[in-house]
């Protein structure tokens, strides 16, 4: 009797953990059900992939959709429907809003907004503080967190642990990877006078390459001391890269696209709408980023998706914001880099999808295999485009890749055997879950 699927995708050039090879895959619910050559299969729908290449779905682990408290800049669905629109299947979003992600009621909170709202599935991060280490045990496991994030530096309030007594009394506690922004705060209050007034390239004057190896130098020490595993965020710095090799059976490392595609010469162009924390470096950073990447130092990719009214960038620095946004823009960016030869498409995908999965114990994604969530990211490896402001679905409305063409598109993206976004337009109602997780390496 011939084989029945609720969707096939045909006839496309499938990356996965196996290589890369024309496959058919069928799809019955929400799972992947069989791959291979399903010529003789019938479907409730086909979708024609020959010329395309299917993906697993892409996982941003770094994003802010600022929902609650900052939604003139984002909130969760448009955050989400930019991050679709990108080939983007799923996000762990950061708990800097307001009120705060800190304990179970907060979580608990955004879950309930984003269920069945965002069009992508979601994970959120819990924010570790001085006054929460005794409930991380049970934080970091409530359904719908991706872990637990410290801020070393660069934030306020009790989102800041710059003592490592405090970084101590978290990871004591932690048993998943905890994710964290690595900048010494000491550091940065003793160099505020480095900034200079209007001149957003005095920026990574201020926060240099020792303020970030500072804090990654005393998260690792501390964490080796506890017997903790610690991902390291946006790392930003030829110094981090060199130091983290040495210590990758504790540590997982996360590069972002910016700043692996702008260097300090480009603030002379995009001012402060490329204002970072941390900062864009000069090229040697950037090269060195890149060197990480092809060495296999780099774990993920992410976008740290933060964005920010033209009209809060437009102010003079330093009274601007940091942050850009970046979601959308993540595929067909890194997409272009593997078309320059810069990385390898299945490199990409471990970054991507895999390295995700693996690091944070995801469950059913980051793989095509049968029996895992039917999540693709179809993409045109030779279709050319310009990114500009028009196609930016985010609430801020703009980008800094504004006028880059690349080669290497999203054309497809598919969340737990829906067709979420095809052909650049939203083609399904919102179904965003909470992701599953396993126990955590």
């Amino acid at each position: 009797m011939p084989r029945s699927f609720d969707l096939i995708l045909k006839g496309g050039t499938v990356v996965d953990h196996a290589g890369e090879g024309v496959r058919d895959i069928g799809i019955l619910g929400h799972r992947i059900a069989e791959i291979g050559d399903l010529r003789t299969a019938s479907a409730g729908e086909t979708i024609d992939a020959r010329g395309l290449h299917v993906l697993p779905g892409v996982i941003d682990t770094q994003v802010h959709f600022r929902e609650p408290g900052l939604t003139h800049k984002e909130d969760l669905e448009t955050g989400s429907r930019a991050a679709v629109l990108g080939g983007v299947t799923a996000v762990f979003e950061m708990p800097n809003t307001n009120p705060l992600t800190t304990d179970a009621a907060t979580l608990a909170d955004k879950v309930a907004r984003a269920t069945n709202r965002m069009h992508c599935d979601f994970a959120f991060w819990v924010g570790g503080t001085t006054e929460n280490p005794r409930d991380i045990p049970e934080l970091e496991r409530l359904p719908g967190a991706a872990g637990i994030k410290v801020f070393i530096g660069s934030s306020t309030g009790s989102l800041l642990v710059e003592e490592d007594a405090g970084i101590e009394a978290i990871l004591e506690r932690t048993r998943r990877r905890a994710a964290f922004h690595c900048e010494d705060e000491f550091r940065l209050r003793e160099r505020k006078d480095l900034r200079k007034e209007g001149d957003p390239s005095s920026h990574p004057i201020w926060r240099d390459e020792i303020t970030a190896l500072r804090a990654t130098e005393r998260l690792l020490r501390i964490a080796r001391a506890k017997g903790a595993l610690v991902h390291v965020l946006h790392v930003s710095t030829a110094e981090e890269i060199d130091f983290l090799a040495a210590h990758k059976d504790i540590a997982s490392v996360e590069v972002t696209t910016h700043h692996l595609a702008f260097s300090a010469e480009d603030y002379a162009r995009l001012g402060t709408r490329l204002q970072m924390n941390p900062p864009i470096r000069d090229a040697r950073h950037r090269d060195r980023l890149w060197y990480g990447v092809a060495q296999g130092i780099v774990d993920i990719l992410g976008s740290d998706h933060a964005p920010h009214t033209l009209e809060e960038k437009a102010k003079p620095y330093p009274g601007t914001p940091s942050g850009m946004p970046g979601v959308q823009t993540l595929v067909p960016v890194m997409l272009d880099s593997v078309n320059a030869g810069r990385l390898g498409l299945q490199r990409l995908v471990d970054m991507t999808s895999a390295g995700p999965a693996r690091l944070f114990g995801i469950l059913g994604k980051g793989r095509i295999a049968v029996g895992y969530d039917a999540d693709f990211t179809i993409v045109d490896m030779k279709r050319r485009e310009r990114i500009e402001d028009r196609w930016i679905a985010s609430r801020c409305g703009w980008t800094p890749y504004a006028g880059l063409e690349v080669t290497g598109w999203p054309v497809g993206t598919i969340v737990r055997g829906k067709r979420v976004m095809w052909e650049g337009e939203i083609v399904i109602a919102s179904q965003g879950q909470p992701v599953r997780f396993g126990s955590a390496s």
